[in-house]
């Protein structure tokens, strides 16, 4: 019978790596939603969703703090779906988790980020890069080899 879950010891799970950075590419938004819900005991337009940002701007009834997080996370959620082209080549050309666990720590620096050093946020998104670029390295360094 045919298992949709991977051999983890046989199988290159890399290309399920995808479809997990756009989870949590995603997450921020849920968090930004679940926290303006909270606050506000209202919804996300969901005829509107580019606009929200909008409307949390002129939402009486977020605190500054509450409207900074959310606004951030929505940047984070909008930052890591620019990022996905970027992931999905470097997987063509090589293999890493790191760059999960970079853009994981990204999303909650970015919306933390009053709790946080600043720095903090640059220093995990270049990181990443640094991830994606690596695996392009190693990939270009393995075909010159010739080891594929």
């Amino acid at each position: 019978m045919t298992s949709f879950i991977p051999d983890l010891t046989h199988q290159n799970i890399s290309y399920y790596f995808l479809p997990m950075a756009w989870v949590i590419a995603f997450m921020p938004r849920i968090y930004a939603a679940n926290t303006y819900n909270a606050a506000t005991n209202k919804h996300l337009d969901q005829r509107a969703p580019r606009q929200w940002s909008q409307t949390v701007a002129q939402e009486a009834a977020l605190d500054a703090k509450t409207k900074g997080r959310i606004t951030r996370a929505e940047a984070a959620q909008a930052n890591g779906f620019e990022n996905l082209g970027l992931f999905a080549a470097a997987i063509t050309a090589g293999n890493s988790s790191a760059w999960l666990v970079s853009r994981f720590v990204y999303n909650h620096i970015y919306i933390f980020n009053d709790v946080v050093p600043p720095a903090a946020r640059g220093i995990t998104y270049m990181f990443g890069v640094g991830m994606c670029m690596m695996m392009f390295v190693l990939a270009g360094q393995n075909l010159s080899s010739g080891s594929v």
